[in-house]
């Protein structure tokens, strides 16, 4: 069993991040500010930025073991969405992704089924990594987002499942892989696929027609750190094969405080658990 010992006087992430190859604990100065410099430039010549290895291998170990300890009492949740997030728009024009739902399976849990205690949301609750994230992203403000389920997930994706198209419900949502499958399971994206002025219909519609042509795609290995915007970059994840499953903790983040994300949202994405819990309040 894998025991990583944190302790409550210093940020987590000051204890689990490889600081040697990312150097996020001082971003102005000597090599965090050059560091900084080179995500920025990324970020804007290619939407996004992937650091390998991002936490150390004695904390990936801890990471991935707590996620596989967690994930059987997780659901699996039959997801129904459109890449809006939104319900089926049945005016929409014929072809219009609008009136189409992709559907997807996972293996899932929510950010209250996930223990304060646990590594991973200690290190999702770092302000070091928030602002780490918020630079990288270029924005005056950040927060992490406030919703009691979108939060913070652990997703599994087992073998012959896959990740539908989608984009996310805030921009700024960042993964780390804890678990990578042993064939397939990268993550596929076209950057900045819509903007606040529009959307690049024929690299979605050619996309979501089965043409990868401007997708970027890449195989990650476990314990990668990946931010871009998921909010404006349609996005998904390739079928995963073999006889292990891709297990990623996702982290969401906005510019607005306190944001939390609409009930029927929350219901088409956690199914009839979230549905029971947001029904009885309402009741009460």
């Amino acid at each position: 069993m894998v025991h990583l010992v944190v302790s409550n006087d210093r940020d987590v992430a000051l204890q689990l991040v490889d600081l040697d190859r990312y150097p996020i604990e001082n971003l102005d100065q000597g090599r965090g500010a050059e560091f900084l410099a080179q995500c920025r430039a990324d970020m804007e010549s290619q939407g996004w930025c992937n650091f390998a290895d991002f936490v150390r291998p004695e904390a990936l170990d801890a990471l991935a073991q707590e996620a596989n300890d967690l994930l059987p009492t997780a659901e699996t949740l039959t997801i129904k969405r459109t890449i809006y997030q939104g319900e089926v728009d049945p005016d929409a024009p014929a072809g219009d992704p609008r009136r189409q739902e992709y559907v997807h399976k996972a293996v899932q849990l929510a950010d209250d089924q996930i223990p304060q205690s646990t590594l991973i949301q200690q290190l999702y609750q770092s302000d070091l990594l928030t602002g780490f994230i918020r630079r990288v992203q270029g924005k005056e403000q950040l927060y992490r987002c406030a919703d009691e389920f979108q939060a913070l997930n652990v997703v599994a994706l087992q073998p012959g499942s896959w990740h539908a198209w989608h984009y996310d419900t805030t921009e700024c949502t960042m993964t780390l892989l804890l678990q990578a499958a042993e064939e397939g399971g990268d993550f596929a994206f076209i950057p900045n696929s819509r903007t606040d002025d529009g959307e690049d219909r024929e690299a979605v519609d050619g996309l979501l027609a089965g043409d990868m042509s401007k997708a970027q795609t890449f195989r990650r290995g476990a314990g990668a750190f990946t931010l871009f915007r998921g909010g404006y970059s349609l996005h998904g994840v390739t079928q995963v094969k073999g006889e292990r499953p891709r297990i990623t903790a996702i982290m969401t983040y906005s510019e607005q405080e306190n944001e939390v994300i609409a009930d029927d949202i929350n219901v088409r994405i956690y199914g009839k658990r979230v549905e029971r819990i947001l029904a009885a309040r309402k009741s009460a």
